[in-house]
């Protein structure tokens, strides 16, 4: 029991050193994040789409 104290106190003393983000920051990391997810979505939907009509067009 005494393990599971200290390494619960241990997180605590850990989490009072993480630098956590503003609000701001918080924004531009998430449309950041968006924006890159919808870059690689419509590249692979297009690299489908390539291959997908070769396949009609030569299968």
């Amino acid at each position: 029991m005494k393990k599971l104290a200290r390494f619960i106190i241990g997180i605590k003393k850990e989490l009072k050193k993480v630098r956590w983000p503003k609000k701001k920051e918080m924004i531009v990391y998430s449309v950041s994040t968006i924006c890159i997810i919808c870059f690689f979505m419509l590249f692979f939907v297009g690299i489908d789409a390539v291959l997908g009509t070769l396949v009609k067009v030569f299968g």
